[in-house]
């Protein structure tokens, strides 16, 4: 089962409709979908023809109290023959205050225990995080061990992916869950100079981390949520069917990568270990994310902290195969260049980005 949350903290990106239609190619193609709305405006619930407001029990009821994680199948909402749906409800929006004073683990592991009991009924769970990162995209981004960012074509959006990127992250690290992450452009016009000019600076900033798929504007997308269906079963021949098909496609093709999927030694890369350095007297967390660990901060990256003369030096160690790459450091959350670095080349975000060569 393979468990897929779909994040952005920027709203009007293409969250749930990317959710709802993902989740429709998917079962088009003959998998069996749990669709999961943890946004408490319950779009992804609505998408799907299902009033919020008729429903005795939602998430909620799984979420709010120990042991409700046991209730999933009981809140669960057959919307077609492959597709389910644990719905939402605006009473998701108290979840926080009900759960503060559990303990930090115990409040975000609560959708990934619901899960656990699930066993082998689905072959994808999608999971629609609501616009910002708080308990309800914790649970997410704990429970599950994939990540889409859907990320439209503007220059803005760009540089609010990158802060959450910086999120993802540290939340990887903290819960020892490396969650490997994609951006899907969406809200696309291939009319205009601007967006094309926008998707060419989005893959060359995010590279291997994009689907080659965009999501283009299409009317039919909102007929499809208005009809409460996905798009591949109201206008299968509409473009945002085919693009969502043909993400669909992408994401069958990619699963998660596990040891044995990993490449013989033999075949292998020749990489180089690569060290640099980060010295401040004030900062209390240094990472570094660039091309190399798909702007992840210290995804991939061992790091040594030490003093010297005052200030404390991080130290971070790469494995690397040769080649340039950009860079930039999080400096206790501010986005920094290297200052120890001359060689540096404009961003797609209009940041200049340290340049790293390997040889």
């Amino acid at each position: 089962m393979r468990i897929i949350a779909i994040v952005n903290q920027k709203g009007g990106c293409g969250k749930t409709t990317t959710t709802v239609n993902l989740g429709g190619a998917l079962e088009a193609d003959g998998h069996r979908v749990l669709i999961v709305d943890l946004d408490p405006q319950a779009h992804a619930t609505l998408a799907l023809g299902v009033d919020p407001d008729e429903l005795d029990q939602n998430l909620y009821e799984v979420m709010a109290e120990p042991g409700g994680e046991s209730q999933l199948s009981s809140v669960l909402v057959k919307v077609s023959e492959g597709m389910d749906l644990a719905p939402s409800s605006i009473v998701m929006s108290a979840l926080e205050q009900k759960l503060a004073a559990e303990r930090q683990d115990a409040r975000t592991e609560r959708l990934k225990l619901a899960f656990d009991g699930l066993g082998p009924s689905y072959d994808f769970v999608l999971i629609d995080c609501p616009p910002n990162v708080g308990l309800l995209t914790f649970n997410a981004l704990r429970a599950a061990r994939e990540v889409i960012i859907p990320l439209e074509a503007s220059f803005f959006a760009i540089d609010g992916v990158q802060k959450l990127l910086e999120t993802i992250g540290l939340l990887s690290d903290r819960i020892g869950n490396d969650l490997e992450v994609r951006i899907l452009p969406t809200n696309y016009d291939g009319r205009t100079r601007y967006a094309r000019q926008t998707l060419a600076d989005i893959r060359e900033l995010f590279k291997d981390l994009c689907f080659d798929t965009v999501i283009r504007q299409n009317v039919k997308l909102r007929e499809a949520a208005r009809h409460g269906v996905p798009i591949s079963r109201y206008a299968p021949s509409a473009n945002g069917a085919r693009d969502y098909s043909a993400v669909a496609i992408e994401v069958e093709a990619c699963p998660p990568q596990t040891t044995d999927a990993l490449l013989e030694e033999d075949e292998l890369p020749e990489l180089r270990e690569v060290m640099v350095r980060f010295a401040d007297t004030a900062a209390g967390d240094v990472r570094i994310a660039g091309d190399f660990n798909g702007w992840v901060p210290d995804k991939g990256v061992r790091s040594v902290i030490e003093a010297d003369n005052g200030s404390r030096v991080w130290t971070k160690i790469l494995q690397l195969p040769p080649g340039t790459y950009q860079y930039r450091y999080v400096v206790d959350g501010e986005w920094r260049e290297d200052p120890d670095n001359n060689n540096s080349a404009p961003s797609p975000t209009g940041r200049v980005n340290s340049v790293l060569v390997v040889r």
